[in-house]
């Protein structure tokens, strides 16, 4: 039977991108399995889940082999990356190695939510948008779903700071559209000195070329905050990464200071809270094979 030429044409609806997730890792026996873990039990399966090792010294690929055997069903991808040691090549070599239409990077401490894959494609819908992130949970600090809601206002502030004239892509929390990353990945920094915010470099890179970064406060994702078990003075060397980052790039707008402020001035009150909230922890082991 042929269609009916008064009844309206019908579009189908796109199919929702194919979600990468990216874990470049070094000696992280510690948290690999819980990363990978959160990672395939999503509401949505991700495409892949890529772990890249990085010359570990532990047993962080030996358990990813393990989870590889345990959920044969989950799309574990082990990769090695001898080349170089450090994050930027060996988040380039995972980035690249990616085939989903969109690439989730995270640390190998981050816990995604269990929606994490099926907001990642929401915002991804929109076919302006070139990369997301949002806001953390940290789950070794007190008063988790408190500290969520103020991550998120952190993070609104950051932006409204900088006169949402850049959104900051999280490392710990980001996905790029593929051919995004193909755009830039030939410019970003290299960083041999180790001195920048290399998910920042990211940012501003595809500022550079217009492409859209969104802010998503339903991608949650769940880290440790065991940055703050840092001395003070290596605490701040950190934070001054972000304008290393933007004399990298030549760029001098007082604005963009204001997450340096930001971010050192949570430093002491979360110290205190993590201290506390550890002295209350029983031991707990953690990883193994």
């Amino acid at each position: 039977m042929s269609p009916d030429p008064a009844l309206p044409a019908t579009t189908a609806a796109p199919e929702p991108p194919s979600v990468s997730i990216v874990v470049p890792a070094y000696n992280e026996e510690s948290v690999i399995r819980q990363c990978v873990t959160a990672a395939i039990y999503q509401s949505v399966p991700a495409h892949e889940i890529i772990v890249v090792d990085n010359r570990s010294k532990d047993a962080t690929a030996q358990i990813v082999r393990q989870l590889q055997s345990e959920y044969p069903e989950s799309p574990i991808i082990l990769l090695t990356q001898v080349g170089e040691q450090g994050l930027i090549p060996t988040r380039n070599f995972g980035l690249n190695a990616a085939t989903g239409d969109v690439i989730g990077r995270i640390d190998a401490d981050s816990l995604l939510e269990p929606d994490w894959v099926e907001e990642v494609q929401r915002a991804f819908m929109d076919s302006s948008v070139q990369a997301a992130t949002g806001p953390v949970i940290y789950y070794d600090m007190p008063m988790r779903r408190f500290g969520l809601k103020a991550d998120d206002k952190v993070r609104q502030l950051l932006l409204k700071l900088s006169r949402h004239e850049y959104h900051f892509l999280f490392g710990s929390n980001m996905a790029i559209r593929r051919t995004a990353w193909e755009a830039i990945r030939d410019s970003t920094c290299r960083d041999e000195k180790d001195e920048m915010h290399e998910d920042i470099d990211l940012s501003l890179h595809l500022a550079e070329r217009g492409l859209k970064i969104q802010y998503c406060p339903d991608m949650v994702s769940g880290m440790s905050a065991r940055r703050l078990e840092d001395s003070p003075k290596d605490y701040r060397y950190y934070v001054q990464r972000f304008d290393r980052t933007y004399k990298a790039h030549n760029i001098k707008k007082i604005a963009l200071r204001a997450p340096m402020a930001v971010i050192f001035s949570v430093y002491y009150p979360a110290k205190l809270l993590r201290a506390i909230h550890s002295a209350n922890q029983p031991p707990v082991k953690r990883g193994g094979v």
